[in-house]
């Protein structure tokens, strides 16, 4: 077995494997299979990606890179404003849960996991409702 390399540390790829196991974010989305890296049915509709931010620090060992986490309604404009920002809020509580979570040999260590910005309220060009957040992730290989 390879050792980890700080590369590997991908926040995105542990926090989308976490969020789709989750419960949590299960029961805040209304079901499993709503949680992924491109905005798809069914809605409401969790996307995870890299953020435009974060602290490489000296790039030997932890990072604090962002992770954007998108909540996408119905084109036809359900859950309402406020029933996706309440979504977004449990799906953030949830994704800070793996910082307590036993370490997965394999697998970058979390060891924090904060908001790093505001909510904001972001409807696509076409009025699909969606709102943004970015989370600040520690982690190290």
């Amino acid at each position: 077995m390879t050792d980890l390399t700080l590369a590997d540390a991908d926040p995105v790829s542990v926090l989308l494997a976490w969020l789709q196991q989750s419960d949590a974010a299960a029961e805040a989305l209304g079901g499993r299979g709503r949680v992924s890296g491109v905005p798809e049915a069914p809605w409401p509709h969790l996307v995870i990606g890299h953020g435009p931010g974060g602290d490489l620090r000296d790039l030997r060992w932890a990072t604090a890179p962002e992770v954007t986490l998108e909540v996408h309604g119905d084109p036809g404009g359900w859950p309402g404003k406020a029933e996706l920002r309440r979504i977004l809020l449990l799906c953030a509580a949830a994704a800070q849960t793996v910082v307590e979570a036993p370490h997965t040999p394999g697998r970058p260590v979390i060891n924090g996991i904060r908001p790093s910005g505001l909510l904001v309220w972001s409807p696509l060009v076409d009025g699909q409702p969606r709102w943004l957040m970015n989370l600040g992730v520690t982690l190290h290989p």
